[in-house]
């Protein structure tokens, strides 16, 4: 299994219509046949020093494999995702874990 877990930060000038746009791009990611699980989230109103609450939207998705996870990254739902919404990031990262 492979999880892929990426977090956002939206530029600060994102309005809530855009951020309702983004999270509905989010969830179109879901119907790629290669995600096993899937998840959108938001910071949790968690107060610890080791918990990071700084970032805008939370997507943990899973794949059966390494295969799965490329198949996903070239997939055209995942590429016109990218494509509609790149220009609102302020700052990505991603965590990949097998």
């Amino acid at each position: 299994m492979i999880a892929h877990h990426v977090l956002f930060w939206l530029k600060a000038d994102t309005t809530e219509d855009q951020k309702n746009a983004f999270r509905k791009g989010l969830q179109t990611l879901e119907k790629i046949e290669v995600v096993t699980s899937f998840h959108v989230g938001v910071p949790a109103p968690i107060e610890r020093s080791v918990v990071d609450t700084t970032y805008t939207f939370s997507l943990v998705l899973s794949f059966e494999d390494l295969a799965g996870h490329d198949i996903y990254q070239g997939h055209s739902i995942h590429v016109a995702f990218l494509d509609e919404f790149r220009s609102l990031f302020e700052k990505v990262i991603i965590y990949d874990s097998i």
